[in-house]
């Protein structure tokens, strides 16, 4: 039993053959699920290998614990203590190679069309060729000449990706809305329980943005200060309740039967988030009472210990990687543009109701690869590709520099720490705040867009 599993794993790193777990009670996985899985852990190694350079915890204790430590640091030339392997200008040079390996794979993937080619084997097999490649990439960047030049310059052309990819990770989670309510909302004309969940999830939802806005009201403004606070709470506030009504308005459903109160909770628990997080990335506010300074507006809870910032970066982590991984679980290009364009002669009557429905349906008849020894892998791009294979390393090669300049604090870098990470940043807040009017007009589009131009939105 070990040895043919020892065979398949030695096939998917050394050759063409699809990736798959060595224990046979996994269930069937996909060819292209199990691609977009392993290209996503490449990204999350090189990310936590980015954090890790920005932490001079990890680098005290690394001093501290590893024997030779600054006579290995000299012998790799990597400067006293690996002053070089450490630092914004270190998490630069990995997210380079990182992205030089995606943008690479984005190019060579043109046009391919389905997993029968050359192209499509390299792209879904030779996993150890392929790590090799990017160590390589990655390493590739600390031997640059004009380091000086190359981070000026690297930085602008990382804050325009990063800027695009905000935009790509809010597309995703409108169109994350959108299929979550046309997937459940099938089910409820065959089973009336799935319009119990409907009707629970989106009482959740919006329980928690109101309270996020009762919260932020009650501990994030003040009498005599914070008064942009004041002024987005409401406004923010006051555009997820008009996405609300028109989501569910008589013209909009006349378009559109599946529109519901599921995409604005989805649409507004984020907004309240974002809100949050700008609020706490704001620089503090002091206000003098009684001639002692006093700070305003903050967390109430553990104050001292900055806990607003610390549930902000796991929410925020827990969010890009929610994006990485449902590009990489969903068609990445053409169920997302199925479900922004919003049809009105779709029939989402063909739409199977799933608790899952990230994972898509595994109703289909594909080819299945039996290893005997592990986990069952079907063929499911023998006739044509799932997905677009460019547009996926795109969206790889535009979250690298999202992570660069996310893990650096931006425009903020220096003497940075991931520490403060999230440290008064205004322009870190204009982008958040920002983040919130184009997450609310995107959404707001979907569902207008069949009114303004109906003859685009015939099928």
């Amino acid at each position: 039993m070990c040895t043919p599993c020892c065979i398949s794993q030695l096939a998917c790193c050394c050759g063409s053959a699809a990736c798959s777990c060595c224990c046979n009670c996994c269930p069937k996985i996909k060819q292209s699920t199990g691609t977009r899985i392993m290209y996503a852990f490449y990204f999350l190694l090189v990310t936590i290998i980015c954090v890790i350079m920005m932490s001079p915890t990890v680098e005290q204790e690394l001093r501290d614990h590893i024997p030779f430590y600054s006579e290995m640091c000299e012998r790799m030339n990597a400067g006293e203590n690996c002053k070089t392997l450490v630092g914004y200008s270190a998490v630069y040079k990995m997210c380079f190679g990182m992205a030089c390996f995606f943008l690479f794979f984005a190019i060579f993937t043109i046009r391919v069309n389905n997993s029968t080619g050359c192209r499509a084997a390299i792209h879904n097999g030779f996993w150890l060729l392929k790590f090799v490649v990017l160590v390589a990439c990655c390493a590739g960047g600390f031997f640059l000449p004009e380091e000086e030049t190359f981070l000026e310059v690297w930085r602008y052309v990382g804050a325009i990706g990063g800027f695009i990819f905000l935009l790509i990770q809010l597309v995703l989670l409108v169109e994350f809305a959108h299929r979550w309510n046309t997937n459940w909302s099938s089910g409820v004309k065959y089973n009336r329980l799935w319009y119990a969940a409907l009707a629970l999830v989106t009482l959740v939802l919006f329980s928690v943005a109101v309270g996020a806005v009762v919260f932020m009201g009650l501990f994030y403004t003040h009498p005599e200060a914070c008064l942009l606070n004041k002024i987005f709470i409401g406004i923010n506030g006051s555009l997820c309740l008009i996405i609300s009504l028109l989501a569910i308005s008589p013209c909009i459903q006349k378009l559109q039967p599946t529109s519901g109160l599921l995409q604005p909770g989805v649409i507004s628990v984020y907004v309240m988030y974002l809100t949050f997080s700008a609020f706490s990335s704001k620089p503090k506010e002091i206000l003098q009472r009684d001639g002692v300074n006093t700070t305003v507006c903050v967390f109430p809870f553990n104050s001292g210990t900055e806990s607003d910032k610390k549930i902000v970066t796991a929410v925020g982590t827990v969010i890009l990687f929610g994006c990485v991984l449902y590009s990489c679980l969903t068609s990445t290009t053409r169920r997302s543009s199925a479900a922004l364009r919003v049809c009105r002669n779709s029939e989402p009557e063909t739409e199977r109701a799933r608790c899952c429905f990230c994972f898509g349906d595994d109703t289909d008849d594909y080819d299945e690869e039996k290893t005997g020894a592990g986990q069952n892998v079907m063929y499911d791009e023998r006739e044509g590709t799932i997905y677009s294979y460019t547009y996926f390393h795109f969206v790889f090669f535009l979250g690298s520099l999202y992570v660069m300049m996310t893990v650096t604090n931006w425009f903020h870098y220096d003497d940075h720490k991931i520490e403060k990470l999230l440290d008064g940043s205004w322009s870190v807040f204009w982008i958040k705040m920002a983040s919130c009017w184009v997450c609310l007009i995107l959404y707001m589009w979907t569902l207008i867009a069949p009114m303004v131009c109906p003859k685009r939105f015939e099928a």
